[in-house]
């Protein structure tokens, strides 16, 4: 079923401000569009084509549909975010009178826990069993994510002029354009100018590419192959759980509050802009210590 051409307009309009303005990812970008369309087919099903006969009560029978569909309570919590960005939007610029998702509360639910590895988990992951540049190029891989918390995008589309081997820090350009510095020293310092001198340059054969870490295409390697790299790697490792490049992040962040880092510091390195964001990690070591103590108190 079509949308009006209204909706579209509407939408590629706002896809472009965000772009534009707030400089959001392409991934982000899809994101927006996909919960704004789902919406729109919502609004098609009605026989509306204007988007300024939306009202709040139209928009609590549009989440009493999701909810009769199992659509989960994250899911409609996401559609409403973007939903009530789109239409303040469209408020501003005076196509219509009033957002009118500005008075739907969003969906509440539990909050579930970043998963983890532990420490031991995280050695048998980084543990160098083959020699080959692209076992190499893995290695570096994983152990500069787990090294620095990166976002697998930032990973995957880190430039090679960003790494500085002498200061042992990268710049990093994160979500909206937002240039930080990442530190990283160690075996991450030690495996990644191992790869830069022999495994890179082998990868490439004397092509010459921007990036980091390259396939042999010469082009930086894509966020889904690299997910199925950790993922085989795991499995390797005797990993049994399924992980994902963000776990790696988790872990990251979990283990340094673990041993003493500062809140703060953390939320920099990760590019957090809150740091209500950074504090799910507290909630990760207080439940493992909560778990210990159950575990080994007599009264526990």
């Amino acid at each position: 079923m079509p949308s009006p051409a209204q909706f579209l307009d509407s939408e590629s309009r706002f896809l472009r401000f965000l772009s534009g303005e707030r400089r959001l990812s392409d991934n982000s970008l899809r994101a927006y569009s996909s919960d704004i369309r789902i919406f729109f087919t919502f609004l098609t099903s009605q026989g509306l084509s204007d988007l300024a006969a939306v009202t709040p009560p139209l928009i609590q029978q549009f989440l009493g549909e999701a909810l009769a569909r199992n659509v989960s309570h994250r899911s409609n919590a996401r559609r409403i975010s973007a939903l009530r960005a789109f239409f303040s939007f469209l408020a501003r610029g005076g196509e219509i009178a009033a957002n009118p998702f500005a008075i739907i509360d969003l969906p509440r639910a539990g909050r579930s826990l970043p998963k983890t590895l532990s420490h031991d988990e995280v050695d048998k992951l980084l543990q160098p069993l083959t020699a080959s540049p692209l076992a190499d190029r893995n290695l570096a891989m994983l152990t500069l994510l787990y090294a620095t918390g990166l976002r697998v995008s930032e990973l995957v589309t880190l430039p090679l002029a960003a790494c500085n081997f002498s200061a042992q820090f990268l710049r990093v350009l994160g979500k909206g354009g937002k240039e930080r510095l990442v530190p990283f020293a160690g075996a991450a310092t030690a495996r990644l100018e191992d790869y830069v001198q022999r495994g890179r340059r082998q990868i490439l054969g004397g092509r010459r590419s921007p990036y980091l870490f390259v396939t042999r295409q010469c082009r930086p390697m894509t966020r889904l192959r690299f997910w199925q790299i950790v993922r085989a790697e795991a499995l390797r490792a005797g990993i049994a759980a399924a992980i994902s490049p963000h776990t790696l992040r988790h872990s990251f962040a979990s283990h340094l509050l673990a041993h003493g880092a500062d809140l703060r510091a953390v939320q920099m390195m990760l590019g957090h802009s809150d740091a209500a964001t950074t504090q799910i990690y507290t909630h990760v070591e207080s439940e493992r210590l909560r778990r210990i103590h159950q575990q080994f108190h007599p009264r526990g």
